[in-house]
């Protein structure tokens, strides 16, 4: 069996300096200074404030800090900015701030089945030891309502957003950058958005195709295939990990059955017709695979339901192995044999880096990068191939 790696998430790479002490960010304080000369009358109503540039040398700020807090500033009612002139203070300002609420958000592509809903409820417990409510919005994998979603996180001023990026298509760099130009932190889990610098909370996909290729070549099978929800970054790396691991052998083995469900459709049920006729396919094969690695827990659940409508006994038949979190639920799932990552430590450092970016001891664009630890739970799916195909 490949060995065991870390069971603690470590990050990689750092990127910047951050702050010693706990402080609110910068743009805040600003926004709250004008404020309070504003509300004191040091600045009256009607009367033009300072320009971005003088504002940035008197306070020592970033443009894009004073252009955050001049624009939260707008959105409150507080100033208006006039193009070509500068901004003034309203001449009917409220009479209390609307302040960012203590809300974090997780923004998940789905939440009914493999490691998302434990990885959700990790999220929700560690956030509720700093006093953060949570705020759950799912995406069913969709790019577009993913960015919708970000524009209402934007309007109601969450702390912070943990994302699991949609991947139909790719998620654009910049709906990520309107949360941090806005000042909310973004944590990435599982994979990142190409062109913005935040926290990573990684899964290696390449190393998890490797080690359950490993896995099923140490069991003596020599016949593999490959089933993923749909095609995307991550079933890419899960391939290419899958075929270095065959390439590892001495002795040469059969070309890997791979198969990418349909990327308009994010639950395998919805596919189940044309993913139980690419099974009978794949068995028609002169060396049909002897085992089967799916990149997902849900999708190896109804292959294991499909396997045995085909009349296949796993394992005695074919080996199954799956991918999903450290919490093993369910009649099937307990039963199955899979890679697993630590789901709850993904929640709870999600939570624990969303505080330390809004408390300004680790900056925005952090690059920092933490792997998450993938191991193996063998379950009662996996075992040799059948005699007649040794």
């Amino acid at each position: 069996m490949a060995a065991r790696a870390p069971d603690t998430i470590q990050n990689t790479t750092r990127s910047g300096s951050s702050p010693t002490g706990k402080q609110r960010p910068k743009y805040m304080l600003l926004v709250e200074q004008i404020i309070q000369q504003i509300t004191t009358g040091e600045i009256r109503p009607g009367e033009a404030l300072p320009s971005e540039h003088q504002l940035c040398e008197t306070h020592q700020l970033a443009r894009t800090t004073v252009r955050n807090a001049m624009q939260l500033l707008e959105e409150q009612g507080w100033v208006n900015r006039i193009h070509g002139k500068g901004s003034f203070v309203s001449t009917n300002p409220p009479l209390t701030v609307s302040k960012p609420l203590d809300i974090f958000a997780f923004v998940l592509p789905e939440t009914r089945t493999g490691y998302y809903p434990s990885l959700q409820r990790s999220f929700e417990q560690a956030a509720a030891l700093t006093q953060h409510q949570v705020l759950v919005c799912c995406t069913e994998n969709k790019v577009d309502a993913q960015g919708n979603t970000i524009l209402q996180l934007i309007d109601k001023h969450v702390a912070g957003v943990a994302l699991v990026p949609a991947t139909v298509p790719a998620t654009p760099a910049y709906q990520v950058r309107q949360l941090q130009q806005h000042g909310i932190p973004v944590v990435f889990c599982h994979r990142e958005v190409e062109g913005v610098q935040a926290p990573l909370l990684s899964i290696p996909f390449r190393e998890v195709g490797r080690l359950a290729g490993q896995t099923l070549l140490e069991q003596g099978h020599r016949s593999l295939a490959l089933f993923s929800p749909h095609r995307a970054s991550a079933s890419i790396e899960y391939e290419a990990g899958l075929r270095e691991a065959i390439a590892s052998q001495e002795s040469p083995c059969p070309e890997p059955f791979i198969f990418h469900g349909p990327s308009s459709q994010i639950h395998p049920i919805d596919y189940e017709q044309d993913l139980l006729l690419t099974l009978e396919t794949m068995f028609q094969h002169e060396q049909p695979p002897t085992a089967i690695f799916a990149t997902f827990d849900s999708l190896a659940e109804l292959i294991y339901l499909l396997l045995g409508k085909l009349g296949k006994r796993v394992p005695e038949d074919i080996s199954l192995l799956g991918f999903g979190g450290t919490v093993r639920n369910g009649a099937i799932q307990s039963r199955l044999s899979s890679i697993t990552v630590d789901e709850i430590a993904i929640g709870q450092k999600a939570a624990e880096l969303l505080t330390q970016m809004k408390q300004g001891i680790l900056p925005l664009d952090s690059a920092e990068v933490f792997p998450i630890p993938i191991n193996t739970s063998l379950g009662q799916t996996l075992g040799p191939p059948p005699a007649s195909s040794a």
